[in-house]
């Protein structure tokens, strides 16, 4: 079945040891601030359209066209206007997800190594990000059969939309739009930038490389993705895993603005070729008019779960009062009255958007 632990983890467990599950129950990541990285990931290109004169409306058009190729409908009805939202400057939210289609040499669909719900709300001047761990215990919305299932086996199935319903769902909030960036694709995105600096979070080997912690690193594409993708020998397992994807993210979104990096034609190809949203080029034209203020305070937090075994296969369960608290935090986020928090296995598909 899609959702079973099979060749996916022969990546994860190259050259380390798998680590205890009594080791990932006992340490939990304290909360960290994000940064805005998926935002200015999707925004980098509209910046062109501040460079001014000549040379920029010609780098318009480049612009332009690049958004038009990563331009990709989910396929599903959304639950509110949000052409209507963004036209209004009203708060919105995004699933923001990495895959992994193409990291260490994989072909296949892949599966979303990186799930954060972000909610812009420009009234409030803020951004509000929530890191969804990739083992939840969920339905995958259309294939409740598979009961019990990962979170990050929902973009296996029927890719975004399958991913996007089983979230909101879950959670009873409202997800206005999606983006994806392939992880493996990531290598390719680093290189056009010409190499990130990153301080490890913490000190291991991982796929020939070496990393020490809070030495600061030169990393290649190979470099960093070797640095993200070690899973099993982090004390606090995928919440760790999480922080390190961010920290790459984050610096590649640093020099992805950079008027240089804006400018440069091969990293404009890169990028049509490994990201994908429903975002349209008008939308992101309301964005950057609209919304650059919402970058201003950024909340974060994670989906807090307890680790759990269920034949054979370990997944991360939260709390009805932890998942509550994530529904509370996104609903106010976006100006919504507060309503009970979701559940994948409900018959009904209805979100509440009041």
């Amino acid at each position: 079945m899609a959702h079973r632990r099979t060749q996916y983890d022969q990546y994860d467990q190259y050259n380390e040891n798998e680590q205890t599950e009594e080791n990932l129950q006992r340490h939990r990541p304290p909360h960290r601030k994000l940064k805005g990285c998926f935002f200015w990931l999707l925004l980098f290109f509209v910046v062109i359209l501040l460079v001014g004169g000549h040379y920029a409306f010609k780098k318009y058009q480049t612009a332009h066209s690049t958004i038009n190729t990563i331009h990709q409908e989910s396929g599903i009805r959304k639950v509110r206007d949000t052409n209507s939202t963004l036209k209004k400057g009203r708060p919105f939210s995004i699933l923001l997800m990495g895959t992994d289609t193409g990291a260490l040499g994989r072909s296949y669909k892949g599966r979303t190594d990186t799930l954060v719900l972000a909610v812009l709300n420009p009234k409030k001047e803020s951004m509000t990000l929530v890191s969804l761990p990739r083992d939840t215990k969920v339905a995958v919305h259309g294939h409740e059969s598979q009961y019990p299932s990962k979170l990050n086996s929902a973009y296996s199935y029927d890719g975004s939309a399958s991913a996007v319903q089983t979230v909101q769902k879950y959670l009873n909030v409202p997800i206005d739009y999606y983006a994806t960036i392939d992880m493996g694709g990531l290598e390719n995105l680093i290189n056009a930038v010409g190499g990130i600096d990153v301080s490890p979070a913490l000190s291991f080997s991982y796929g020939g490389y070496s990393f020490i912690k809070d030495k600061k690193t030169q990393m290649n594409g190979k470099k960093a993705l070797s640095y993200v993708r070690m899973r099993y020998s982090d004390p606090r397992g995928d919440y760790g895993r999480q922080e390190r994807q961010r920290q790459v993210l984050m610096a590649v979104a640093m020099k992805a603005t950079q008027v240089k990096s804006l400018l440069n034609e091969k990293f404009l190809n890169t990028v049509s070729k490994q990201m994908k949203t429903d975002l349209s080029f008008n939308n992101m034209l309301l964005l950057a008019a609209k919304y650059r203020k919402a970058t201003h305070h950024m909340n974060s937090t994670n989906l807090q779960g307890e680790s759990e075994m269920i034949n054979g296969e370990s997944f991360e369960v939260p709390e009805e009062s932890e998942k509550q608290r994530i529904t509370d935090l996104l609903r106010k986020a976006l100006d919504l009255s507060l309503a009970s928090t979701g559940s994948t296995l409900s018959s009904s598909d209805e979100i509440n958007i009041n």
